[in-house]
């Protein structure tokens, strides 16, 4: 129903009203960069500056006179608001103009529409259309409020806005209950990856930072990369090795945007799941938008509406090509714990420092101490050989070995184990120790 997209009808009208007095004002730039997204084809930017919207059609009426001599000028198909209307401004609006209106929520539920690829995806972006279009089903339907007539129908009965409002609130709760069962399985998922004790990265940001293309340089995997706003919005998860450390999941996941429409916050509660129970997140910043404290400030809003802001966070700032004589760096905070890399997703510069301050960040789960091993346990030795864990070793004159090791500590535990060793007699158990912090 909602990803069935009509060939053409793509030339619009951009609306942008600026209220200086508002702590929610919306960017016109981002504005024009969604619609190109989106696929539509800006014919003319209309600006306006109000102190509070119009009750009944948000802009003022000398206003909307100029939106609809645009219209006809242009032979516009739609009319963009880089603002949430009322499904009454919206009514009002149309009528008047005589052309279709879209508001910024609406706008940016297309473009997930055209980006969703699993089924997933599709039922979530479904479910927040549903959602946004329960409030204005009356705008296309207003010719169907009559009463049902014919043989046997005749009588008070059901309208046929009723009856359309009745089947959506059916679909509403099938997508519902299908969603259910997709957070079961990833939750079995997550169970999966804590039993093996296997850590899990998720990438987040200010969509259009360059996550995807981080993510492939990374892990050397193919998900869909551009220079536009939510390129990404099915989460991709894949295994990489981090040096000294082993594998861990890195998660890449939809970009977000300023005053992202709660609809879609709530539809995407099962993928967004995946950042609130990570280990670590890497908030990817494009260090080259003059915008970027903004962006910054808003991603930090959407983690802590999804209850991700108490997890542990490392600043990836991205695209340093796209500065004057830039170059890779860790930043870290008083402490020595590093809390920002500056990197190029696009050439690769820098990106062994996002590794490296991984490999700290979670070290807490990485031994690195000094083992001695008697004559008789060389198979012990053989299996730290395999891994990868020996830095160097010394041999004394009784045949006994002194082994440099680096290696997680479960993988450590796990080794002691099939070997039936002592844990007490290697220390494993006393973190503060030998566990570097």
């Amino acid at each position: 129903m909602f990803f069935e997209r009509v060939e053409g009808g793509n030339r619009a009208i951009l609306v942008h009203v600026d209220f200086p007095e508002s702590d929610h004002r919306e960017d016109p730039i981002e504005f024009e960069e969604l619609v190109v997204s989106a696929g539509a084809d800006p014919a003319t930017y209309i600006r306006a500056s109000r102190t509070t919207p119009h009750p009944k059609y948000f802009v003022g009426t000398g206003k909307l006179e100029e939106i609809r001599m645009a219209v006809q000028a242009h032979d516009a198909d739609v009319v963009l608001f880089n603002h949430a209307l009322s499904p009454s401004q919206e009514r009002n609006v149309e009528a008047a103009i005589e052309c279709r209106v879209l508001d910024r929520t609406g706008l940016i539920l297309d473009i997930f529409a055209q980006r969703a690829r699993t089924h997933e995806g599709k039922l979530q972006v479904e479910l927040a259309q549903l959602q946004y279009q329960s409030t204005r089903l009356v705008r296309g339907w207003t010719h169907l409020e009559r009463q049902k007539g014919g043989i046997g129908l005749r009588g008070p009965g059901e309208t046929q806005l009723e009856t359309d409002r009745r089947l959506l609130r059916a679909r509403i709760s099938t997508i519902h209950k299908r969603l259910v069962k997709v957070e079961k399985q990833r939750d079995q998922s997550r169970r999966a990856r804590a039993r093996s004790d296997t850590p899990t990265v998720s990438l987040v940001g200010y969509t259009n930072a360059g996550k995807s293309t981080l993510f492939n340089y990374l892990t050397e995997a193919s998900v869909y990369a551009a220079d536009q706003l939510f390129a990404t919005l099915d989460p991709t998860l894949r295994r990489l090795a981090i040096p000294d450390m082993g594998d861990i999941v890195l998660a890449d996941t939809v970009g977000f945007i300023r005053h992202l429409p709660h609809k879609l916050v709530e539809a995407f509660k099962a993928t967004l799941q995946e950042t609130a129970e990570a280990d670590l997140l890497i908030h990817v910043v494009d260090c080259a938008d003059e915008n970027r404290l903004s962006n910054i400030e808003q991603v930090e809003n959407v983690l802590e509406e999804i209850g991700s802001y108490e997890v542990p966070r490392l600043e990836v700032f991205n695209k340093i090509d796209l500065l004057d004589n830039f170059k890779p760096a860790i930043e870290r905070n008083d402490e020595g714990v590093p809390v920002r890399v500056w990197v190029s997703a696009h050439t690769g510069e820098g990106t062994s420092l996002i590794l490296g301050a991984i490999t700290e960040l979670l070290g807490d789960e990485v031994i690195s101490q000094k083992v001695t091993l008697a004559p008789n346990e060389s198979a012990l030795r053989a299996a730290l050989f395999e891994q990868n864990a020996i830095l160097a070793e010394n041999y004394d004159d009784y045949g006994h070995v002194e082994l440099d090791i680096r290696m997680q500590k479960k993988d450590f535990k796990q080794l002691l184990k099939r070997f039936s060793l002592s844990e007490e007699r290697f220390g494993v158990s006393r973190e503060k120790e030998f566990f570097e912090r």
